[in-house]
């Protein structure tokens, strides 16, 4: 068990508070793409990286859809930003898997002010749940891959969850539609 599972644990023995959850932003004004997601993984809040858990695909799939020139490592997602990427999740302050997410932590209008005041030209959430929560309608009904255009807004694309938790429905192909996109 890591040191921060056990101090997690601990604290909810004796019903203490735990500590916020947060990585920090990754944005500047005009960047050409976002990766948005629901909130930090339980090991991204440990160690302060996007998608650091290692069975997420997330940094192999950016790579093999030709997002990056080479396979970035979790501890490297600031260097990113002079590519001209970016990072941010719906929830700042709350961490695990999409369902261990208290809704009172998901900030949809938050978020809609940094995408307002940073206006990045593409906008990628990294799963359906995500984009669920900023459509406010169930995931079921919202399709893989760029969605119509709200001449207001960037562009946005729906992206598979690259976390090992979500195997069943991963493809690569959304991910390389964003590839295509953002090289146009």
């Amino acid at each position: 068990m890591s040191l921060a599972l056990m101090r997690a644990t601990i604290l909810r023995t004796l019903d203490l508070p735990t500590p916020l959850h947060r990585l920090p932003d990754q944005l500047c004004p005009n960047l050409r793409l976002v990766f948005v997601g629901t909130a930090a993984s339980t090991r991204s809040a440990e160690l302060g990286h996007y998608y650091a858990h290692p069975g997420n695909r997330f940094w192999r799939a950016i790579h093999e859809a030709g997002i990056t020139p080479r396979r970035y490592q979790p501890g490297e997602f600031a260097a990113l930003i002079e590519l001209g990427i970016g990072f941010t999740d719906l929830s700042k302050t709350g961490a695990g898997m999409d369902h261990q997410i208290a809704a009172e932590t998901i900030d949809v209008p938050g978020f809609r002010a940094k995408i307002e005041t940073y206006r990045p030209r593409t906008i990628a959430f990294t799963s359906k749940k995500a984009a669920s929560l900023f459509y406010g309608r169930p995931s079921r009904g919202i399709a893989l891959g760029r969605q119509a255009r709200d001449g207001t807004w960037p562009e946005i694309f729906v992206l598979p969850s690259p976390s090992g938790a979500a195997s069943g429905s991963w493809t690569l192909e959304p991910w390389r539609e964003l590839a295509a996109w953002i090289a146009a």
